[in-house]
C-alpha cells in the first residue's frame, strides 16, 4: 500500500500527464488517414469497419496495411517513452521503479483506449491489437515475446488473426503477472529491472493489463459473432 500511496500522493500529475498525452496522440488513427489518401474512403465503412492493421490489409492493401501497422505501433512507443522521459530522474530503489513502471503501463493503457476511442474521430477507432503490443514490449518485453509464441503457435492451426488476437489478449494480464511473479521468486528477475517487485506491484500490473485485454475482447464482439456462427474470414496463404 506504501507504493499506491506516493504514487498517488506525489506522482498524480505525472500519471495525469502520461494518461493524456498518450490518449491525445493515440487518437489520430493512421487505417482512417491512410485509407481517405489511397481510396478517398473511410476504412470504418468498409469490409469489417474496423479502423485497423487487418481490415486495412483485407480492403485497401498491402503497403497502407504496412503503414498502419507501423503507425498503429508506434503509439505505443511514444506514449510510453513520454512517462518513461518524464521519471528518468527518479531513484534506482525498487519502489521508485515499481512506481514509475506504473505509469508507464498508464501511459500505455490509455494509448490503447485512444486508438480505441479516438477524441478527433467520433470516439470510433480500431479494436487496439497492434497498439497493445508495442505497449507490451516497452513495459515487459517478454510478455510480447510469449505473446507472439501464443499468437504464431494458434495462427498456424487456425488462420485467424481475431481468433488469435482474442487469445493473446485473455492471456495478456496472466502472462504479465506471472513474469513479475517468476520475478519475485528470483526465477527471471535478471531479464527484468526490477529484481524483486513486491505483491501490490504484481496486482497493479495484472489490474491495469486486465483492462487492457478486456477492452481488446470486447471491441471483438462483431468478431465474435462471426467466429460462433462460422463466417469469421482467414487470411489466405496470398495475403
Amino acid at each position: 500500500m506504501e507504493m499506491l500511496g506516493e504514487l498517488f500522493t506525489n506522482y498524480w500529475l505525472y500519471m495525469l500527464i502520461a494518461a493524456a498525452a498518450a490518449y491525445l496522440i493515440s487518437s489520430v488513427n493512421t487505417s482512417i488517414i491512410v485509407t481517405r489518401i489511397v481510396k478517398h474512403e473511410d476504412i470504418r465503412k468498409m469490409g469489417s469497419g474496423n479502423a485497423g492493421f487487418t481490415n486495412v490489409l483485407r480492403c485497401v492493401g498491402k503497403v497502407p496495411a504496412i503503414i498502419t501497422f507501423v503507425g498503429d505501433f508506434l503509439k505505443g512507443v511514444v506514449s510510453t517513452l513520454i512517462p518513461y522521459i518524464m521519471t528518468a530522474n527518479m531513484s534506482s530503489d525498487t519502489a521508485s521503479q515499481e512506481i514509475r513502471t506504473i505509469i508507464l503501463y498508464i501511459g500505455g493503457l490509455f494509448a490503447v483506449l485512444g486508438h480505441m476511442f479516438p477524441v478527433y474521430y467520433k470516439f470510433k477507432g480500431g479494436k487496439g491489437v497492434v497498439t497493445t503490443a508495442s505497449v507490451m514490449l516497452m513495459t515487459d518485453w517478454r510478455v510480447l515475446v510469449a505473446e507472439l509464441l501464443i499468437f504464431g503457435a494458434f495462427f498456424a492451426v487456425t488462420r485467424t488473426i481475431s481468433k488469435c488476437s482474442l487469445l493473446c489478449a485473455g492471456c495478456y494480464p496472466f502472462v504479465a503477472a506471472a513474469l513479475r511473479l517468476l520475478d519475485s521468486m528470483g526465477h527471471l528477475s535478471f531479464l527484468s529491472p526490477i529484481k524483486a517487485p513486491t505483491p501490490m506491484f504484481i496486482a497493479c500490473v495484472f489490474i491495469i493489463t486486465f483492462i487492457n485485454g478486456a477492452a481488446v475482447i470486447i471491441l471483438h464482439k462483431d468478431n465474435i459473432k462471426r467466429i460462433l456462427d462460422g463466417s469469421e474470414k482467414k487470411i489466405t496463404s496470398k495475403k
